[in-house]
C-alpha cells in the first residue's frame, strides 16, 4: 500500500477520536500529520470533509445543552467569514499561517490551564459572539479550523460543559458543511480527490463514536483541561510542521 494512504487513514482515525471527545479539532489534529505529505488544498479538503463527518456522528450521539438562541450569532458571523476564507485559501502562505496559529495555541492555552480563576467574560454580547464566529468561519475555510477561536472564547465565556460542547459541535457542523459546499462550488474539490475522501469516511466513524462515549464520563473540569491540552498539543504539531519549511533555503 502506498504510504500516503496510511498517513491519511492514521490522521483520520486519531483526529476522529479527538473530535468525538472534544467537539472540535479534526482539522488541527489531522493537519499535524497530513501537512507533511499532502498538497495543502487536498489536506484542506480532507480536513473539512472529515470534520463535517465527525460532527454528524457527534450530533447524533450527543444532544445535551443545545440552545438555538445562543448559537445563531456565531453561525451568522461564521457564514460571513466562509467566503473570505475560500477567497484567501489559494493565496495563503500555508506555513506562515500554521506557525502563527501554532504560536497562539502554545502560548494562550497553557495560560488558561494555569489561570483557573480567570473571570468569565460577560461583555460584548451577541456582537462579540458574531465576531468570534466570523473568525471561525474564515479559519474553517482555510483548512477546517473553525472550532479554534470559538473554543477558546467559550472556555472564557461559559461555565457549563454541555453548553460549551453543544455550541462548538453545532457551530462546527454548520461551518464545515457550508465550507465543503463552497469548496465543491468553487472547484477546490476535484475528481482526483474523491478516492481520498472515500478513504477518510470509514476511518473516522468508529473513532468519532468512541470519542463521544469517553466524553460522556468526563467532569466539567477535566473536560476543560483536556480541551486546552489538545489545543496546546495541536499548536506544537502545527508549529513543528511549519518551521522546517520556513527556515529551509
Amino acid at each position: 500500500m502506498d504510504p500516503i494512504y496510511v498517513y491519511v487513514v492514521l490522521g483520520a482515525v486519531v483526529a476522529g477520536f479527538v473530535q468525538g471527545l472534544s467537539g472540535f479539532g479534526f482539522g488541527l489534529v489531522s493537519m499535524a500529520l497530513w501537512a507533511w505529505v499532502l498538497d495543502p488544498r487536498l489536506a484542506a479538503a480532507l480536513a473539512v470533509f472529515g470534520g463535517m463527518t465527525g460532527q454528524i456522528v457527534a450530533a447524533c450521539s450527543l444532544r445535551r445543552g443545545f440552545d438555538w438562541r445562543l448559537l445563531v450569532p456565531y453561525v451568522f458571523g461564521g457564514l460571513a467569514g466562509i467566503p473570505l476564507g475560500v477567497v484567501l485559501l489559494p493565496m495563503l502562505d500555508v506555513n506562515m499561517f500554521k506557525a502563527a496559529l501554532g504560536c497562539l495555541l502554545i502560548v494562550w492555552c497553557p495560560i488558561m490551564i494555569f489561570a483557573r480563576r480567570l473571570p468569565k467574560v460577560t461583555v460584548g454580547g451577541n456582537a462579540a459572539n458574531m465576531l468570534v464566529g466570523l473568525g471561525g468561519g474564515i479559519m474553517g475555510a482555510l483548512g477546517g479550523f473553525s472550532g479554534v477561536l470559538p473554543t477558546l472564547w467559550c472556555t472564557l465565556r461559559y461555565s457549563n460543559r454541555d453548553t460549551h460542547r453543544a455550541l462548538i459541535q453545532n457551530f462546527n457542523l454548520f461551518m464545515l458543511s457550508t465550507t465543503m459546499l463552497s469548496y465543491i462550488w468553487t472547484g477546490l474539490v476535484t475528481r482526483p480527490m474523491l478516492p481520498m475522501l472515500l478513504l477518510v469516511l470509514p476511518a473516522i466513524l468508529i473513532p468519532s463514536f468512541i470519542g463521544t462515549r469517553v466524553y460522556a464520563g468526563f467532569s466539567p473540569e477535566r473536560f476543560r483541561l483536556v480541551v486546552l491540552l489538545l489545543l496546546t498539543a495541536s499548536g506544537l504539531a502545527l508549529l513543528g510542521s511549519a518551521v522546517p519549511n520556513l527556515i529551509a533555503p
